[in-house]
């Protein structure tokens, strides 16, 4: 698990720090990652969450991602979700319905929870990949603050 974990963390951080262009590579360095979050994390206790984007290219968009609060309930239509846990833990909790769910741009749908799902507890290290079209909300402990590295990939 620890090597898929570094495989995954030396991929996604070899990524650009803006929209890639050309062929040359671009690297975002980890003390760049840890200053987006330090910045981050007191918007995200005055509003429940708040994120940025390191990186676009073509079907891929790095984000980060603070938490202070759990989100309502998602499902992402034509987008696949990678996330690394950088900070805290949370309940990810996938699959079942989305309650009172409402349908945005991009085929985004929005729910007040998801309902009958499966629960996970996860923490930091860990890796989870939410496909297109899979209910998920993520659950936060009152008090803490949580932050992952997220790669939205567009399905073809």
């Amino acid at each position: 698990m620890k090597i898929v974990m570094a495989m995954v963390a030396i991929v996604i951080l070899g990524l650009p720090a803006v929209t890639l262009t050309g062929d040359k590579a671009q690297v975002i360095a980890a003390r760049d990652v840890q200053a987006q979050l330090v910045q981050l994390t007191p918007l995200a206790a005055a509003k429940g969450s708040s994120g940025a984007t390191l990186a676009s290219y073509g079907n891929l968009a790095l984000m980060l991602s603070v938490r202070t609060t759990s989100g309502g309930g998602e499902i992402h239509q034509h987008f696949d979700d990678l996330m690394i846990v950088q900070q805290g833990s949370a309940t990810l909790v996938t699959g079942g319905t989305l309650a009172d769910p409402n349908t945005g741009p991009n085929g985004e749908i929005k729910g007040t929870s998801v309902q009958n799902g499966t629960s996970q507890t996860i923490a930091v290290g860990d890796i989870m990949i939410v496909p297109a079209g899979v209910p998920h909300q993520l659950l936060i402990p009152h008090g803490t603050t949580y932050s992952a590295m997220v790669a939205k990939i567009k399905e073809p």
